[in-house]
């Protein structure tokens, strides 16, 4: 069966954005019901339009409250505005809950992107090894090619061990305190 007819091969690139749209959709789909809300409750907050209608309610807040004084009627919230106080407080506090609280799982979505990341970045480096090793192999055995000793590229055909450089980012992290 020809490749056409299978359909076209998918490229590194497109893997790699299938793989991450999936990474979103899992981590998407793992969020309770709560954390679905938040999210959206989120979006709203954040979006700059909230930002504008909050400020304009404040402001017809002030304004018909004094506007009430003025004519002499009770105003809902007199001078010094103590419910708009309590109003904004409580708006406050729930606020910095819901961005804790976002924030948390978006934390957690960037984690498994790292790890998805630092498992490529690892899959790459012994990929490149393999090649360079493979290209030593290649020029060691070819008669027409001079043999000779190649001390980096026998370096670089050596995978990096990630245990000692994990170990050498503690040890300039320990320092740097």
């Amino acid at each position: 069966m020809s490749a056409e007819a299978e359909g076209p091969t998918p490229t590194a690139s497109q893997d790699m954005a299938q793989t991450t749209a999936q990474l979103r959709a899992d981590h998407r789909n793992d969020a309770s019901a709560l954390e679905q809300e938040l999210e959206r409750l989120s979006a709203v907050v954040g979006w700059s339009g909230f930002v504008v209608a909050l400020a304009a309610a404040i402001v017809i807040w002030l304004i018909a409250n004094l506007a009430m004084a003025r004519i002499g009627l009770k105003p809902l919230d007199p001078p010094p505005f103590v419910g708009l106080q309590v109003v904004a407080s409580a708006g406050a506090l729930l606020m910095a809950a819901l961005i804790f609280s976002t924030q948390r799982r978006d934390s957690q979505l960037d984690s498994h992107r790292d790890e998805l990341v630092l498992e490529l970045s690892v899959l790459t480096d012994q990929k490149v090894s393999k090649i360079i090793e493979l290209l030593e192999e290649h020029r060691r055995d070819n008669p027409v090619l001079e043999d000779r000793v190649d001390s980096q590229a026998e370096a670089m055909a050596t995978p990096t061990d990630a245990q000692a450089v994990l170990e050498a980012i503690r040890d300039v992290d320990d320092a740097s305190l």
